[in-house]
């Protein structure tokens, strides 16, 4: 037999999308399910405030996000690298634009495809500009994500920051599994386990997944975490 097809008006789907964000956020279900999409709304501005005092390289690179020009707005970054240098590149503006794509997200001002597309276009600007490490540099510091974390821009630009200091980085990619990096930390003589935590990642999750990654790292091996969400942890393990 046929499944039934369910639909949700416009209005619910507003709402169930409003929610999601703010339970991204930290959240409970239960407040903001009693709330109107006018209260979810006012919530969520008072959570993500539009940004204020945006350089024009930010809003010149935000434009040519919403007008869909992808391969400019990576032609941009590359010319922002080359006119600024990566190290400026990366602190002045990757750093604030990459928050304000995400907040923009969160206000539902950008749809996931465009923020797909924007992380790819800087990915491919930072790569193509960093630099190579010099053997036998050191720290030697190891970068990923736990589960759950997809998001991997927050690492590349701790990578660029980290190899125009001279350090030797070890990237995992994203998403491994907490025996893994602490496996690959011994492997690979690292001094440093780098995590990071985009801001719709939850926060309880982020200070489950530390406590028990220090508990799996030796002693003397420092544990680094960052990003948005790792902003919002009270304290650390």
């Amino acid at each position: 037999c046929a499944l039934p097809i369910c639909s949700y008006p416009p209005d619910q789907l507003a709402k169930l999308k409003l929610v999601r964000r703010l339970m991204d956020l930290g959240l409970r279900p239960g407040r903001l399910l009693s709330m109107d999409n006018a209260g979810l709304v006012a919530l969520l501005a008072e959570r993500c405030p539009a940004p204020t005092g945006d350089s024009g390289q930010t809003r010149a690179a935000l434009a040519l996000l919403r007008e869909h020009r992808g391969d400019e707005l990576q032609a941009l970054f590359r010319q922002d690298i080359v006119r600024d240098g990566l190290s400026r590149f990366v602190t002045e503006i990757a750093v604030p634009l990459t928050a304000q794509v995400g907040e923009a997200w969160m206000r539902g001002e950008i749809e996931v495809h465009e923020e797909h597309v924007f992380t790819e276009q800087l990915t491919g600007a930072l790569r193509a500009a960093m630099p190579a490490t010099a053997p036998g540099a050191r720290p030697r510091v190891l970068l990923t994500t736990v589960p759950g974390e997809p998001h991997n821009l927050g690492l590349l630009m701790a990578e660029a920051a980290l190899r125009l200091e001279g350090a030797a980085c070890v990237s995992l990619g994203v998403q491994t599994p907490l025996t893994e990096v602490a496996a690959a930390a011994i492997a690979h003589d690292v001094q440093v386990v780098a995590l990071s935590f985009s801001l719709n990642f939850p926060v309880a999750a982020a200070g489950t997944a530390l406590t028990a990654l220090r508990g799996m790292l030796p002693p003397g091996l420092a544990l680094w975490c960052g990003g948005g969400g790792a902003a919002r942890l009270r304290k650390g393990p």
